[in-house]
């Protein structure tokens, strides 16, 4: 664990978990101890990164840390988990919270840490929206992109985090003992502790104003993002229904509907998710002959053979 000082007038404190490839323990994360070659200039050799982006609100790094970062550590990946502006662990500055600011963080918290080569990028809900909006402004810079159930950042969507998160606001600051309390008991103790958390983000921050006024993409823009995509959406959730429209734009996204699940498929099937995020990862890796070992064939064009080694890294089945 460390703390990470992006830097700037307007730079935030982030909490940083890093875990190193293979051992999916931690590691330093602090600037100045990025390992030569890992992720950074001069990647011979070198395992690829993949950063790990939460939503919103109720989220933060520890949706990945008990889930599928450990376990990508452990097929060899190098894996840099933070807690967003504003959530878990790090800075909550009263303003500030635009999706360009997230942005921001991102990018120099990359340069901070020695991460100069491509990244594969992995969003959660607003996590992606992140992620994607880095990609277009830094193609050259995003090995490949995991979005799980997010979308780009366009007008719809700017519209719908408005509607969102101006109800959150009435819901968790002018009747915030009403909604833990019913929280508490349809959604269990956990579920409340989290949605406290909001209410204290949502009540003491702009950040309910600040994000439906970010800058969006239009249609040209998402076009220009070139990494490989794997867009996984829970059947469930209204999510799924941009599936279509994303795949028209991006004719090369992989696309993975889970059946019986809504919007938390993250957490609610995290095997599955793992499995085709590996796979993603390590089919995608610019470097793939040296990813997990020294014994794995290359697939045709130079990519590592990621169905079989997520197999042997993660004991998860991974159905198309």
């Amino acid at each position: 664990m460390a703390m990470v000082h992006t830097g700037g007038p307007d730079g935030v404190r982030l909490h940083v978990q890093r875990l190193g490839p293979k051992q999916g323990g931690p590691r330093h994360a602090g600037p100045g101890h990025a390992d030569p070659g890992r992720g950074g200039a001069g990647r011979g050799g070198a395992a690829p990164t993949a950063v790990l982006l939460h939503g919103l609100l109720t989220d933060s790094l520890a949706a990945y840390y008990f889930t599928v970062g450990p376990v990508l550590a452990a097929a060899g990946v190098d894996v840099v988990m933070y807690d967003q502006r504003g959530h878990g662990r790090s800075e909550r500055p009263a303003g500030g919270y635009r999706l360009e600011m997230f942005v921001g963080d991102l990018e120099r918290l990359l340069d901070r840490l020695g991460i100069h080569g491509p990244v594969h990028l992995v969003g959660n809900c607003f996590g992606g929206t992140v992620a994607f909006s880095y990609a277009v402004r830094h193609p050259e810079r995003v090995a490949g992109l995991s979005l799980i159930e997010s979308e780009p950042a366009t007008g719809a969507w700017a519209a719908k985090l408005d509607r969102l998160l101006g109800y959150a606001a009435v819901q968790l600051s002018e009747h915030e003992s009403d909604a833990l309390a019913w929280i508490d008991a349809h959604r269990g103790g956990h579920t409340a502790r989290l949605a406290r958390s909001a209410a204290r983000l949502v009540r003491t921050t702009s950040i309910a104003r600040d994000i439906p006024s970010s800058a969006v993409l239009d249609e040209g823009r998402i076009r220009s993002v070139r990494g490989p995509v794997l867009a996984l959406y829970g059947a469930d959730s209204d999510m799924a229904a941009q599936a279509t429209w994303l795949e028209s734009l991006l004719p090369g996204t992989r696309t993975v509907i889970v059946p019986g699940h809504e919007h938390s498929v993250l957490v609610e099937a995290p095997a599955l998710v793992l499995g085709h995020v590996l796979e993603h990862v390590l089919d995608h890796d610019p470097d793939g002959d040296r990813v997990g070992g020294g014994n794995g064939a290359r697939a045709p064009g130079g990519r590592a053979g990621g169905r079989a080694r997520v197999a042997a890294f993660a004991g998860v089945e991974t159905a198309p």
